[in-house]
């Protein structure tokens, strides 16, 4: 007599969610060569992401950056320290960079904070795998990483699509999201494209 099959539950039943690519602040701001915080590696990182979003087949969610943020805040005093960044949020400064926008078929979440992990995202992504890409790794990429990671996310970061402020500050921020394991794992773009379309 063979042995009772295992009960299936709802939750066992139910097919797993397939990832989505969460694309961090791809704007002028941070890939302009002649802006303060544009990054050097922001080129080839973006190359990387559009190879991502075709993999993705439409589950792909872009942020963006805003200078909306409380001044009466410690934000007041982050503005008086990077004046060239206090401008009006339409400025084309904070604009997408050029065909960036065509990769997802979603509203761009716009956001005040460095790292965009939150309601916003959840409302689209659910409990579904992310693979993380974006500018900067060593602000606003890391930051949405770790808070993720807090609130139950598994968090793939695509290490070679993600664009540091400098490759030493690149390379500090991956080394601190690799300590946060299983819950974050650094990998690079040719692993990602097999999670996103297995």
């Amino acid at each position: 007599m063979s042995a009772p099959e295992p009960r299936r539950t709802a939750e066992s039943a139910r097919p797993a969610a397939l990832p989505w690519l969460v694309v961090i602040d791809a704007q002028n701001i941070f890939a302009a060569p002649d802006s303060a915080w544009g990054s050097p590696m922001f080129p080839e990182a973006l190359e990387n992401i559009r190879r991502l979003a075709e993999a993705a087949d439409g589950r792909v969610l872009l942020t963006r950056w805003l200078p909306t943020a409380d001044r009466s805040t410690s934000w007041g005093d982050y503005f008086a320290a990077w004046p060239f960044a206090d401008r009006p949020a339409d400025d084309p400064l904070y604009d997408l960079v050029p065909g960036v926008r065509e990769l997802s078929p979603h509203p761009t979440l716009d956001l005040p904070t460095f790292g965009k992990w939150g309601a916003e995202i959840q409302r689209v992504v659910g409990s579904a795998p992310i693979v993380l890409t974006g500018v900067s790794t060593d602000c606003c990429v890391v930051s949405t990483a770790l808070t993720a990671a807090d609130a139950g996310a598994r968090v793939t970061i695509a290490a070679d699509a993600c664009a540091g402020s400098t490759p030493e500050n690149h390379a500090a921020a991956l080394t601190v999201m690799g300590l946060y394991p299983p819950q974050l794992t650094v990998s690079d773009t040719a692993t990602a494209l097999g999670i996103l379309h297995p």
